[in-house]
C-alpha cells in the first residue's frame, strides 16, 4: 500500500528535486563549451606528449647506438630503414591539429556573436 502521509511525500519530493538539480548541474557542466574545450586541449596535449616521447626515444636509440650508424653518423650501415624503428603515425597529430583549429574557430565565432 502506498504511503500517503503528506510529510513523507513532501520529503520524497524534496529529495527528488535535489537529485534532479544535481543531475542537471552535472549535465550542464559536462557539455559546457569551456569544459569540452579544456578536455579536448588536455587530450591533445597528452597525445602530442606521447608522440614527442616516442620520437625522442627513437632518436635517442639511434644516436645511442653507434654500431648501427655509418661512419658519417647519418644512417645505419646495413639497412637504411630498419624495422626496429616503426614509422610514427601522422594521422592522430593531424586530427588533433584540426580539432584545435575547429575549436578555436568556434570560440572566435561565439565571441563575435556575443558582441553583436
Amino acid at each position: 500500500m502506498a504511503d500517503t502521509d503528506p510529510d513523507t511525500l513532501e520529503g520524497r519530493i524534496e529529495r527528488t528535486r535535489a537529485e534532479l538539480a544535481r543531475t542537471v548541474d552535472a549535465i550542464a557542466d559536462r557539455v559546457s563549451p569551456k569544459k569540452v574545450a579544456g578536455r579536448s586541449v588536455a587530450k591533445m596535449k597528452s597525445q602530442v606528449k606521447a608522440q614527442t616521447d616516442h620520437v625522442v626515444s627513437t632518436i635517442g636509440d639511434m644516436v645511442g647506438n653507434p654500431a648501427a650508424q655509418s661512419p658519417n653518423g647519418h644512417r645505419p650501415v646495413e639497412e637504411p630503414w630498419d624495422d626496429d624503428y616503426p614509422a610514427t603515425p601522422i594521422a592522430p597529430v593531424l586530427i588533433g591539429i584540426g580539432a584545435v583549429v575547429v575549436i578555436g574557430a568556434l570560440i572566435v565565432i561565439m565571441r563575435r556573436r556575443r558582441r553583436a
